[in-house]
């Protein structure tokens, strides 16, 4: 191959490489909570696909000063569940990826996906 010819193919497929987009890393599926809105009314919460590695505070009731409870874990990946807002708290509780759940009697305010 011609010295020239090398370098092309070299200098294209490293212009491949930096064009070819970066996909977020995911968890597959879908996470649902139980929590009551400002009417007493039991809602149904769900986080569709939610990204892995972050702390997530359930968006429904961030402004109160209520829990989110009974959680359904049917994403790919492991929940784990906290009982502050900010994913820090000594009390947590960690669901399996595929069917993994929590009773009425577990509490969360954010959570985790790994």
């Amino acid at each position: 191959m011609r010295p020239r010819t090398a370098f092309l193919a070299m200098a294209s497929a490293v212009a491949l490489c930096f064009t070819i987009p970066a996909t977020a890393s995911a968890a597959e599926g879908e996470f649902t909570y139980r929590y009551y809105d400002e009417h007493e009314e039991l809602q149904v919460g769900t986080l569709v696909d939610p990204p892995s590695g972050e702390c997530i505070e359930i968006p429904e009731i961030a402004d109160w000063d209520v829990d989110a409870f009974r959680p359904r874990n049917n994403t790919d990946s492991r929940a784990v569940v906290f009982l502050d807002d900010e994913c820090k708290s000594d009390s947590y509780f960690s669901l399996r990826p595929y069917g993994g759940r929590g009773s009425d009697r577990l509490l969360l305010r954010s959570v985790v996906f790994s």
